[in-house]
């Protein structure tokens, strides 16, 4: 045994050895200039063939809304321009969505996807604006129109967040607050992975409340954790009760466990690297077998379903950013041995029977490889990750590739495709390629690794000093900008002028706005309770009632008015999106 396992080790050497003279800085640069073709291509062809809607249908050469009608993929891949180093385009785009001043849409969206996407976006090229050649005020970071617009989204997902438990509902209507009849029922990522953005959110504005929201989520979450430290995949967010009690690291639940490290560093917040290295003990302990991930039940830790899903290909980046480079790369062989047999990770693989799991056998361009690509090459400097990097590359040239784009793998079994690109291909699996084969861009740098460092107290604003946080959907933020706004932000007046009222529960639609007088009344006098509403008799008509108050988010009022007709400031950006 002692000869075989010495026999492998000089052949994985050798073999190492091989890759690193084949991966020259040449090489390397060819495959970053294919990455970039490939992210180019799509781009256009989105803004020529399915720009303003979310997403680009490559087969057919034409666009679909799939989850808000706010022209996502646009949002999603701009600071993707400008980590590729094309600020021409970026500024162009970034003029164009700061010309929108609100997402006042009848659309009902998920809070989890508008959050990671639209927020993170918004933000992520709000603080790339000033290294692009943005024009910015000398209020930037603390000020800007897209930072302007990250929060008011946010703004318009916080009624979600009015809950007993204090766990967000998945649904909001964009201009009405949480439908009606919309379920308690939320799955773990839709719960706790806010406190990158709004964490971002609340540093840059001054305006807590978006911190003390999603802290508000990941304290429900580890409150409500069973004896054997793990959580479920659904939870009643009203009471707290688990209705999936199936524990994992894949759907449904991965980035609640990403963001407890990552929310970690941008606060630095040791509850939160507490809490995840509890539950990475349980992981390790319940979950881990010859280094796969089985899902197992979270209060005996029986196994219950041992299969392998393509989203918890991030968990060798998260181990890698809390210096466990070793066991991540052991997952990421595994890997390897799904992409040798069908090119791409299906989306659900059964271990045991060594195939894909019936009616899951799609690629749908993920990202989630990649990106555990990027840490561990960062961190190992091992040319094996290059080369499995080339190989998704290679393989998404060769089988996704089409007229107007690439698209959806619908089985890795036989390669046949289908007409959906995901903006997260070029908001994340392009730009996770491009950084694989770009070892110096900016992007990179030590305070990726998840380590407590202490804040400054003068308060001075420090930016691009390196490290970068990725949200779940790929966009960077600074950690550095914690400390730019402090000093700026105490000198403001304590109110803050995106959200005022809040409210527990789903707020009824009404056709009909015209409401008896004795309802008038109680809702004046409601608002007035905390609320100087003076000009709030002007208006007798309501948009939105709820049984327990009465929502408003609009800017820059302290109050919402609650009809288009009776609000000065009605500048959103309408029913199409952007």
């Amino acid at each position: 045994m002692k000869m075989r396992t010495f026999i492998l080790m000089v052949g994985w050497l050798l073999r190492l050895g091989q890759c690193s003279e084949y991966y020259s800085d040449e090489k390397i640069r060819q495959l970053r200039s294919s990455v970039k073709e490939m992210f180019q291509t799509s781009y256009d062809h989105y803004l020529n063939h399915a720009y303003p809607y979310d997403e680009l249908m490559p087969i057919s050469c034409s666009g679909s809304d799939t989850l808000g009608g706010y022209s996502l993929t646009l949002i999603d891949s701009l600071d993707t321009l400008a980590i590729m180093g094309n600020f021409t385009e970026f500024r162009r785009i970034y003029s164009f969505v700061s010309k929108v001043k609100d997402m006042d849409i009848n659309a009902n969206v998920s809070v989890f996807e508008t959050n990671i996407r639209i927020v993170g976006g918004l933000l992520s090229a709000h603080l790339y604006a000033k290294s692009a050649g943005i024009d910015v005020a000398d209020s930037w970071p603390c000020d800007g129109p897209l930072l302007h617009l990250a929060a008011k989204v946010a703004t318009r997902l916080l009624p979600a967040f009015d809950t007993d438990t204090g766990m967000p509902y998945g649904t909001v209507n964009l201009r009405h607050g949480v439908p009606f009849e919309e379920t308690p029922v939320s799955c773990v990522a839709g719960v706790g992975t806010f406190i990158v953005e709004f964490s971002v959110l609340s540093q840059l504005t001054g305006d807590p409340i978006y911190e003390e929201k999603a802290k508000g989520a990941l304290n429900g979450l580890w409150k409500h954790r069973s004896k054997l430290d793990l959580v479920g995949n659904h939870v009643n967010v009203q009471t707290g009760k688990w209705t999936a009690v199936d524990a994992g690291i894949g759907a449904g639940v991965d980035s609640y466990f990403e963001y407890l490290v990552k929310g970690s560093v941008l606060n630095n917040d040791e509850n939160l690297l507490f809490m995840f290295r509890t539950y990475h003990e349980a992981i390790k302990k319940k979950m881990m077998n010859s280094d796969w991930y089985f899902w197992v039940s979270m209060f005996n830790g029986n196994v219950t379903l041992p299969v392998f899903q393509s989203l918890e290909a991030f968990w060798p980046g998260v181990l890698s950013m809390i210096g466990e480079d070793e066991i991540g790369l052991k997952s990421i062989h595994n890997y390897r041995t799904i992409l040798k047999q069908y090119g791409f990770l299906p989306e659900f693989y059964d271990v045991y029977a060594g195939k894909p799991v019936k009616n899951k056998e799609g690629y749908p361009l993920r990202p989630e490889l990649i990106e555990s690509l990027v840490y561990l090459y960062q961190t190992t400097k091992d040319p094996y990750l290059l080369e499995m990097g080339e190989m998704v590359l290679s393989t998404i040239k060769h089988s996704a590739k089409t007229t107007c784009g690439y698209a959806t793998v619908k089985d890795v079994r036989d390669h046949l495709i289908e007409d959906r690109m995901e903006s997260f291909f070029l908001a994340e699996t392009t730009k996770y390629l491009y950084l694989l084969f770009d070892p110096t861009n900016p992007v990179h740098g030590t305070l990726t690794k998840a380590q407590i460092v202490h804040k400054g107290t003068d308060h001075e604003c420090i930016i691009d000093v390196g490290g970068t946080i990725f949200n779940t959907e790929a966009h960077p933020m600074d950690p550095s900008i914690a400390n730019c706004c402090q000093k700026q932000n105490a000198s403001k007046k304590e109110h803050f002028p995106y959200h005022c009222f809040k409210s527990k529960g789903p707020s009824k639609f009404f056709q009909n706005h015209n409401y008896d007088s004795e309802r008038t009344n109680l809702l004046k006098k409601q608002l007035r309770k905390t609320f100087s509403m003076d000009d709030f008799d002007k208006c007798n008509n309501f948009q939105r009632f709820s049984s327990k108050g009465l929502y408003c988010d609009s800017y820059p009022h302290h109050y919402r008015y609650l009809t288009k007709a009776c609000d000065p400031q009605n500048n959103g950006a309408g029913d199409r999106g952007l």
